[in-house]
C-alpha cells in the first residue's frame, strides 16, 4: 500500500506493508533534491534498460540536478546500447522518473540511483523501443479498453549462486565450468562448504527444496538480499532454497502493478548480484546453468483488477475463476509460441523447457497442477487471491516486455473470449499417449519461438504498444546476434558422440 504524507511534504510517498520497512519515495523533482540533501549524496546514478533487458547506467555531479533535468533529460549515446539507435541518429535523451529513486545500498560513495526513460531528442518523443515506454503503453492500453484499472504481476524469479564461473571458446576450445560448495558433484571433494575438510552437506540433485542449515548455505545471504531490497522499497514475502543443488534460490516479491514490477525484477536481480559479489560468490539468472536437475523458472502470477473489485474471481466458477479469467487463459495459451520469444527468449531457456524437469511446457490450464503451463494457485479461497499463474517464462526475459506481451495476449483472450480448454488436474507428463499428444506444447526451440512471433503479433501491436519497428528489430538481434552464433560454434557433447565417427 502507499500512502501521500501529511500536508507540506507531498513531494514524497511512504510505501509501507505490515512489519516491514517504512520507505519514503519522492513524487518529483524536489524530492529527489530534498532526497539528495538529506542523506548527504555525492553522485546521482541514471538506470535504464536495453532492448534484450540488462540495466545501463551513468553517473552525474550534484550540480547536473535540478528541475530542468526531469523535463529536458541529458543526452547518452543510443548507438552503443544494444538493440538502440545506428550511429547516423545515435543522440538519445534519459529522462529520470523521480518516483523511483532510491539510496543505492550497493554504492559506497552516497549515491541516488533514478531509473529514466528514453526520448528521441529530435521528435521529443518517448523512444518506441525503449521497454519501459512498451511496459506504460500496456497499462495505458488496458485502462483504454475499459475491461480493467490495474493489471498486477507477482513473478517468483529464480536463480543461481555459485563460488566460481569460468567459460570461453575460440577456435579450437571451449568449455564452462561452474562450482557450488552445496553440489551433489562436491560430495568426493577434500574441500566441503565449511572449509577444513568435507562435512558431507552437499544437497542431492533434486533435493533441494527446503533442507535447513547446514545442508542450506545461503540462508543469510538470501536474507541480506531480501533486506536491502526492503530498504529501498521492494516489498518481499518470502525466500527459500529452491530444488536444485548447488545453490538455487528463490526470492518472492509481493506483487505490483506491471512496469512498477518491471523495475523491481530489475532491482531484485542488481541487489541480488552485488549481494552475492560482495560474498565473493556469483548470483546468474541463466536458465539452466546445470546439466540433469532442475533449471531456474520466472512463474508470473497475475490478474486484472477494476478499481478495488478482482475480476478473475468468480464464486461459482471452475477454481473459483470467472469467465474473463478463462479467456485470459484463453489468450495466454492461445498466443503462447509467440509469447516464448519474450518469455523464454534465450537459447538456454529451451534447455529448460523439456519434459521431466518441473518444466510447464504443455499448453493446459488447471488448477494446484504444477505440471500445466496455467495453474491456478487454490492456496486462499479469498477472491483477492484468485490468480492466473502462467509458468513458462523464465528470468533470462526482459521483464518490461514480457510482462506487456503476456498482458496484451489475456486481453486479446478476453476480446475474442477465446477457450482455453477443458482443465487438466493430472500429471500430464503421464498422460497415455493417445491423450498427451492432443495437448499443444511450447515451442522446442528459440528459432521456432521467433518463427511463431514473425507469424503471430498483431495482438500485441494492438494500441500502438508493441510496434513493428520493435518485432523487427527483436526477431534480427535474436537471430543474429544469439542463434546463428550457437549454431557457428561445436558443442562439447559432439566431441563425445561424433568425435570417432
Amino acid at each position: 500500500m502507499s500512502s501521500t504524507v501529511p500536508t507540506g511534504t507531498s513531494r514524497f510517498e511512504v510505501f509501507a506493508e505490515p512489519g516491514s520497512y517504512r520507505v519514503v519515495r519522492p513524487t518529483n523533482a524536489e524530492g529527489v533534491i530534498d532526497l539528495i540533501n538529506r542523506h548527504g549524496v555525492q553522485i546521482v546514478d541514471l538506470k535504464f534498460t536495453d532492448l534484450p533487458g540488462l540495466w545501463q547506467h551513468f553517473s552525474i555531479t550534484l550540480p547536473e540536478v535540478s528541475e530542468s533535468l526531469f523535463q529536458n533529460g541529458i543526452g547518452f549515446d543510443g548507438s552503443s546500447i544494444r538493440g538502440f539507435q545506428e550511429i547516423h541518429e545515435s543522440d538519445m535523451l534519459l529522462v529520470p522518473d523521480a518516483t523511483t529513486a532510491f539510496v543505492d545500498p550497493v554504492c559506497a560513495t552516497p549515491t541516488v540511483a533514478i531509473i529514466c526513460d528514453v526520448v528521441d531528442p529530435v521528435t521529443h518523443e518517448p523512444y518506441s523501443r525503449d521497454p519501459r515506454y512498451i511496459a506504460k503503453k500496456a497499462e495505458r492500453y488496458l485502462r483504454e479498453t475499459g475491461l480493467a484499472t490495474t493489471c498486477y504481476f507477482g513473478p517468483e524469479v529464480e536463480f543461481f549462486i555459485f563460488d566460481s564461473i569460468r567459460f570461453g571458446q575460440d577456435a579450437h576450445s571451449g568449455y564452462y565450468f561452474v562450482d557450488s560448495s552445496e553440489g551433489e558433484w562436491n560430495t568426493g571433494s577434500d574441500e566441503g562448504a565449511y572449509g577444513g575438510g568435507n562435512l558431507g552437506y552437499q544437497m542431492r540433485y533434486k533435493e533441494g527444496y527446503f533442507p535447513v542449515p547446514p545442508h542450506d548455505t545461503l540462508q543469510d545471504i538470501r536474507s541480506e538480499i531480501v533486506l536491502m531490497l526492503q530498504s529501498i522499497g521492494v516489498q518481499v514475502e518470502v525466500h527459500h532454497h529452491e530444488v536444485a543443488t548447488g545453490g538455487q534460490n528463490e526470492i518472492d516479491m509481493r506483487f505490483s502493478t506491471l512496469t512498477r514490477m518491471a523495475d523491481n525484477v530489475m532491482l531484485y536481480k542488481y541487489i541480488c548480484k552485488n549481494v552475492a559479489r560482495k560474498h565473493g560468490k556469483v548470483a546468474t539468472f541463466m536458465p539452466k546453468p546445470l546439466f540433469a536437475d532442475n533449471a531456474s523458472g520466472m512463474h508470473c502470477h497475475q490478474s486484472l483488477w477494476q478499481e478495488e473489485r478482482n475480476l478473475f474471481y468468480d464464486a461459482s466458477g471452475w477454481a473459483l475463476t470467472s469467465d474473463v479469467c478463462r479467456w485470459y487463459i484463453g489468450g495466454l495459451l492461445h498466443h503462447a509460441g509467440a509469447l516464448m520469444a519474450f518469455c523464454a527468449p534465450s537459447t538456454n531457456s529451451y534447455k529448460r523447457l523439456v519434459p521431466g524437469y518441473e518444466a510447464p511446457v504443455n499448453l493446459a490450464m488447471s488448477q494446484r497442477n504444477r505440471s500445466a503451463a496455467a495453474r491456478i494457485p487454490m492456496y486462499s479461497d479469498s477472491p483477492s487471491a484468485r490468480r492466473v499463474e502462467f509458468r513458462c517464462p523464465d528470468p533470462s526475459a526482459n521483464a518490461y516486455l514480457a510482462f506487456a506481451a503476456m498482458l496484451m495476449a489475456g486481453l486479446d483472450g478476453i476480446e475474442q473470449k477465446l477457450d482455453p480448454g477443458e482443465p487438466l488436474d493430472r500429471n500430464i507428463y503421464d498422460l497415455p499417449p493417445e491423450e498427451a499428444a492432443a495437448v499443444r506444447q511450447v515451442p522446442a526451440s528459440l528459432d521456432a519461438a521467433l518463427a511463431a512471433l514473425e507469424s503471430d503479433h498483431a495482438f500485441l501491436c494492438k494500441g500502438g504498444v508493441f510496434t513493428d519497428d520493435v518485432i523487427t528489430t527483436w526477431l534480427e538481434y535474436k537471430r543474429k546476434r544469439e542463434i546463428d552464433a550457437v549454431k557457428l560454434r561445436p558443442h562439447p557433447w559432439e566431441f563425445h558422440l561424433y568425435f570417432d565417427v
